[in-house]
């Protein structure tokens, strides 16, 4: 059953049986992600969760063509908006995901330019969008794209350089710089793993705010199962490159598979919580199954 604001249409966005491997010194070729299914609909909140290693991150990054040049992958299908991403040129494919795919990254430390200032950068990929934007509009989009993420000094921060920035207001200037152009879809991989739980929580809401106004589309990676049943509609659950169960997040606390079970005993309550955590028996039929 779908979300009650989510009305039934054609997928946004489809991969049918994606599979990512590298190959070891050996030659031999372990594969991190195998035989992944997801739909996506217009305006939905996918979670997609499990423990590291699990292939979250590299199902969002092949949906943009960002896999290292040593995976080795293949698809019976994927698609974005009715148009086949396999068969389409990389130039296109570059400016789909430049204007209508944007990606938020776990820590923007790693992942934003140490010598361009935030308005150096946010020009920057405000141009790629719109090559005609330039001068004070182009300026002034900046300011309103700081404006829309709470930044209380746009014009100061602006003139910043990443380090000089803290890990919240990083990870606010990566929002600006995806969703205030209004992207079709977002994939977020754990944009506040690296925050404090206050900090995490006011960027989740800058977050919450924009993906509604643009009516955006979320994929939405992470480990933590309780926001994840908060934040989004539906999640798919993760194990060893497999997606082993899927359910609306609100019945997510009553997951039958196993994995799901132990992932969810690994998060105890505050109130009497257990003197020790359980420890999860992995099945090897999980692999296959």
């Amino acid at each position: 059953m779908q979300p009650d604001h989510i009305q039934s249409h054609e997928p946004l966005c489809e991969i049918a049986n994606l599979r990512i491997g590298f190959r070891g010194h050996d030659g031999h070729l372990s594969e991190a992600v195998r035989g992944l299914s997801l739909r996506l609909q217009p305006g939905e909140r996918l979670g997609i969760v499990g423990e590291s290693g699990s292939g979250k991150s590299l199902t969002g990054r092949a949906l943009l063509g960002l896999l290292p040049s040593s995976a080795h992958w293949s698809a019976d299908g994927m698609r974005f908006g009715g148009e086949d991403l396999l068969t389409m040129p990389a130039r296109e494919r570059r400016r789909l995901c430049g204007q209508q795919i944007g990606m938020i990254l776990q820590d923007p430390k790693y992942s934003l330019n140490p010598v361009m200032t935030v308005e150096q950068q946010l020009k920057e990929a405000f141009r790629l969008r719109s090559p005609s934007l330039r001068g004070q509009p182009l300026k002034d989009r900046v300011r309103e794209a700081l404006e829309a993420v709470h930044i209380r000094n746009p014009d100061q921060v602006a003139k910043a350089y990443p380090h000089e920035l803290s890990g919240g207001m990083g990870q606010r200037m990566m929002i600006a710089m995806m969703v205030s152009s209004g992207p079709r879809l977002l994939i977020a991989d754990e944009p506040t793993s690296a925050l404090d739980i206050l900090v995490a929580q006011q960027v989740l809401t800058v977050l919450d705010e924009l993906v509604a106004q643009h009516r955006t589309s979320l994929l939405f990676i992470s480990h933590d199962l309780p926001l994840v049943m908060s934040f989004c509609d539906r999640v798919a659950v993760m194990y060893a490159g497999r997606v082993v169960e899927t359910c609306a997040a609100r019945d997510l606390a009553q997951a039958t598979h196993p994995y799901t079970r132990g992932l969810l005993a690994a998060t105890p309550p505050l109130n009497n919580p257990p003197a020790a955590l359980p420890v999860l028996a992995r099945d090897p039929a999980w692999l296959s199954r």
